[in-house]
């Protein structure tokens, strides 16, 4: 995955103004990362010490799809969303397709035609593959909502290239792990050195990353040159 560094992120620039935003997670917020490059990869325990209980505890507005919580197929990770969405009150939210006014509903329907063809996904089937993508930027732009917070390319392209692709999303802007990695850092909500090692393992690991992004210090000096000055 390669990092922008090239202009800033005006919804992360807002997401500094105003951490209260809600914010829409792809299911790989959620799941530990595993890259077959690494000599191993992350434990549940480990994965929500240096990154879940952060972020839950930086964004009290953050949310997934229901389509999502199908996804997480680990007890671990499926336990851990079920206690916050038991706790009072929830610590995260669940969007439900069955919550949309009819009106909604039908924008929800338009914008899934267009943005499933260009994924995996086949709602005739509803077979699993990017189901949780495509319900999730759909319900949010059926909603309103502004941001989705992915680490999958296809995902943020489907964002990104909105207009070019006419997926229907163009009032949706995408939000990487990179991104809120240095947002926890600026703020001094996590392990500086658990933060780095999560920004090396997800975007600096293999010989090609290492040619295309930044080491750790570099990174975080432009980081701080976009969203701190």
């Amino acid at each position: 995955m390669k990092i922008n560094i090239q202009k800033p992120n005006p919804a992360l620039i807002s997401i500094f103004e105003d951490p209260n935003q809600m914010i829409t997670l792809d299911a790989n917020f959620l799941i530990p990362p595993y890259r077959k490059h690494a000599n191993r990869g992350f434990s549940f325990s480990q994965f929500k010490e240096v990154w879940l209980d952060p972020i839950f505890s930086a964004f009290p507005n953050l949310a997934i799809h229901e389509a999502v919580y199908e996804e997480l197929l680990q007890s671990s990770v499926q336990n851990y969303v079920k206690d916050l969405l038991g706790e009072k009150p929830a610590k995260i939210i669940l969007h439900k397709d069955s919550d949309l006014t009819s009106v909604e509903e039908g924008v929800r329907k338009l914008i899934e035609s267009r943005v499933y063809k260009l994924t995996n996904y086949d709602p005739v089937i509803d077979n699993k593959d990017d189901r949780g993508e495509v319900k999730s930027l759909a319900y949010i732009a059926a909603k309103g909502l502004l941001y989705f917070a992915a680490h999958d390319y296809n995902a943020i392209q489907l964002v990104e290239k909105a207009e070019e692709w006419s997926t229907g999303l163009d009032n949706v802007q995408a939000i990487q792990m990179y991104e809120l990695i240095h947002y926890l850092y600026a703020k001094g909500l996590g392990e500086n050195k658990a933060l780095r090692f999560l920004y090396k393992y997800q975007y600096y690991l293999t010989k090609h990353e290492k040619e295309t992004n930044l080491e750790w210090g570099e990174f975080i000096r432009h980081m701080n040159m976009f969203y701190l000055s």
